[in-house]
């Protein structure tokens, strides 16, 4: 038995775990290996860089398999359950959890194709209630690289939605290129998203 769900569905996306029984490591590393189209766009502000062989993406799917099978936390591969790229693998979402603090951090990001197609905001709404409705959880909290202007678009779009907050700017919050950064928090609140969901 697991914490987490092995796959959930939204509006027009499909969730499917990230662990090694299921996923195919080579299809991961057709997508994020160094020269893949748009990884250089999608790297720029976060905490990974593209990977340099096909033992990087083995590893990562490994690793993201023991912390969904202790409870850790979670990593979806999600894919169009519709449109013209239907079944293609979009990117990833990923739910880690802080118990002690009643609290959930969300994590994500998709491949350029899928971008500028409400999916940012449809994963968000469909992971708040996966925190609040399935995992108690009292919290959520997103965090952007200051200057990645796309993801700050689609944060506060889906945080104002439901009702949560900008909480500011953690100085030295996360690595980048080896380089300490500053990083942007959002939060919403169980109650807030409560208000304000459909």
């Amino acid at each position: 038995m697991s914490l987490f769900p092995t796959e959930m569905e939204s509006e027009r996306l499909r969730y499917e775990r990230l662990h090694p029984d299921e996923f195919d490591v080579d299809e991961l590393y057709e997508y994020v290996h160094a020269g893949a189209p748009g990884i250089d766009e999608i790297t720029k502000y976060v905490t990974w860089d593209s990977h340099q062989h096909p033992k990087e993406s083995f590893d990562w799917v490994e690793h993201c398999g023991e912390q969904f099978d202790d409870g850790v936390a979670a990593t979806y591969a999600l894919r169009p359950t519709e449109g013209d790229r239907a079944g293609e693998l979009a990117g990833f979402a990923g739910i880690h959890p802080d118990w002690d603090r009643r609290l959930a951090v969300f994590g994500a990001w998709l491949r350029k194709p899928f971008w500028g197609r409400g999916y940012s905001g449809e994963r968000a709404a469909r992971m708040l209630e996966f925190a609040f409705d399935r995992l108690d959880l009292e919290m959520v909290a997103v965090a952007h690289d200051p200057d990645n202007e796309q993801s700050r678009r689609a944060i506060e779009k889906y945080v104002e939605r439901f009702g949560g907050r900008k909480e500011g700017r953690i100085r030295n919050d996360i690595v980048i290129d080896d380089e300490p950064r500053d990083s942007i928090r959002y939060s919403i609140s169980r109650a807030e998203w409560e208000r304000n969901r459909d």
